[in-house]
């Protein structure tokens, strides 16, 4: 990230998230100084073992983690829905692509999935993102920007959905989270690491390698285990990121 945005501002060039949340954030900053911005919320579903606790993950299904309720994302983002993970990479995303800290950057769950992401201004007012939960949506944003183009996109119809509902997101039973913040706050080759251990330890859990549960603690031991590189140059994240994914891996 860090790498990434001093190239876009050494070139004046504008990076256009594709992602859902980061659109919607992007959208909401439109036309602001970001400085009159205060808190970015990030909102996710919950994903599908929302409501589960700890006890209920001992010995979760495979088929369990990989029924998401509102998207199709593919089994590996699907997994990451389920710890969290995908979450705490987006907080990791939003910190380098709008330049917050990540004390102001927030993620709340809200699983009817309309939300896509929340600015909060100084002055006390909050602009948000709606739509269906369809990819085609910031996709097109991104494509089209900053054109807005006319679609036959399905519609939000707020008085089907009746109501919408938010919490915060369960890190006691889902730890995912606050290792990544732990890991953007002490920043340089960390979030390579943790990328790529939660590749690994996914693609473990996915072939009957290691329970669900194991995917959260395995990355936490190879991120101790790491000598961090504070400010580190591309070399340095791509030997931490194989370094990552070899210990996750060998270890089985």
């Amino acid at each position: 990230g860090e790498i990434i945005m001093d190239m876009a501002r050494k070139n004046s060039s504008t990076i256009l998230p594709v992602d859902s949340e980061h659109s919607a954030i992007m959208q909401c900053l439109e036309g602001k100084n970001s400085d009159s911005a205060r808190t970015l919320y990030l909102t996710g579903t919950g994903g599908p073992l929302k409501g589960f606790k700890k006890k209920d993950l001992e010995n979760v299904a495979i088929e369990k983690v990989l029924s998401h309720p509102k998207w199709n994302m593919g089994r590996k983002i699907t997994v990451d829905s389920a710890t969290l993970m995908n979450k705490g990479l987006e907080v990791i995303e939003a910190r380098w692509l709008f330049g917050f800290s990540p004390e102001n950057i927030r993620v709340v769950i809200h699983p009817e999935a309309i939300i896509h992401s929340m600015v909060e201004f100084n002055d006390g007012t909050i602009n948000a993102v709606m739509f269906e939960p369809d990819m085609r949506f910031p996709i097109l944003k991104a494509l089209s920007y900053p054109e807005v183009l006319k679609t036959d996109f399905p519609r939000v119809n707020f008085a089907k959905i009746g109501t919408f509902t938010f919490c915060e997101p369960d890190i006691n039973s889902f730890p995912a989270l606050k290792i990544a913040y732990d890991v953007i706050k002490k920043g340089g080759t960390l979030p390579a690491v943790l990328n790529s251990a939660n590749e690994a330890a996914v693609h473990l859990f996915l072939n009957g390698k290691i329970k669900f549960k194991d995917i959260v603690s395995k990355i936490e031991k190879i991120i101790n285990k790491h000598k961090n590189v504070k400010h580190p140059s591309l070399e340095d994240i791509i030997e931490a990121e194989k370094w990552a994914y070899q210990e996750a891996i060998g270890r089985g």
